[in-house]
């Protein structure tokens, strides 16, 4: 397996410190000729679920090679340190879920870093994003094969966070709250072949049912579709049903929780 000489970061490290840096250092040093990505560093302290999306909806788009992700709220503990390949992609990160939805359904190869000689001595019990995955990461990059960075077991073991629910009948769409990007803009399981399927087209309203409220959005392709500070529905980036406030904060106005249900059908036309 040939992996492009790159290595992709994602973190919750912030960047008022050194931490991210830090990484860096540890892979130029080892790999002067690298090519580090950011994806980002801002994902909320241990929220490993914003994470995996993040991860997983933004790994189409960068560079085969190495993607190093670290929300790891049980560093030191007893959970696995894993890279995990995948095609011509390796993960590295903790076992905690953070990697699955990235992962293809089949295919990937895991194994778990235990050869400490790759490793940076001392190795600190709070940040093995410095001292473990990414001078692992470094020398895969650089051409280490990926059986030598430790034991190899059942793929299938991986921790896996449940797949968003999604489900389609009789001209409604089932979901769930996905995420929220930093706009307040609240992402949707639901996808646009979901709503295909139920008949909804843009510059029509949707009828998006949130636990006891039942709202009727307008359905636009960009936030204009809605006047300032009017909610409305879109398909995002990437492919997702998403709410937003032309001007304002969706997530704020509404206080939907990741998970909380959703369900949206096309608004008849004795709702307007």
């Amino acid at each position: 397996m040939a992996l492009t000489n790159c290595v992709t970061l994602l973190t919750d490290y912030g960047l008022e410190d050194g931490f991210v840096a830090a990484c860096h250092g540890v892979i130029s040093r080892i790999s002067p000729s690298t090519r580090i990505v950011d994806i980002t560093h801002l994902v909320p302290p241990g929220d490993v679920r914003r994470g995996a999306a993040i991860l997983a909806q933004t790994v189409p788009y960068l560079p085969e090679g190495v993607h190093v992700a670290v929300v790891d709220p049980g560093v030191g503990t007893a959970r696995r340190a894993v890279a995990v390949a995948a095609g011509d992609r390796v993960f590295v990160g903790p076992d905690n879920g953070l990697l699955s939805w990235a992962l293809p359904d089949s295919g990937t190869r895991a194994f778990e870093l235990t050869n400490s000689k790759l490793w940076l001595e001392p190795l600190s019990a709070t940040f093995h994003g410095r001292d473990m995955f990414s001078p692992v990461a470094a020398h895969l990059a650089a051409g280490l094969d990926i059986a030598a960075v430790g034991t190899e077991f059942d793929a299938a073991d991986l921790v896996m966070l449940p797949r968003p629910t999604r489900r389609v009948q009789e001209g409604t769409a089932d979901g769930e709250v996905l995420t929220c990007d930093r706009f307040g803009n609240v992402q949707l399981s639901v996808t646009a072949d979901d709503l295909h399927r139920i008949g909804a087209v843009t510059g029509t309203s949707l009828t998006v049912t949130l636990g006891r409220r039942t709202l009727t959005v307008p359905f636009g392709e960009t936030f204009a579709s809605a006047p300032p500070g009017e909610l409305m529905a879109y398909v995002d980036s990437v492919g997702c049903l998403a709410l937003a406030v032309n001007s304002g904060n969706a997530a704020q106005r509404l206080g939907l929780p990741p998970g909380a249900h959703v369900r949206v059908s096309v608004t008849s036309p004795s709702m307007h």
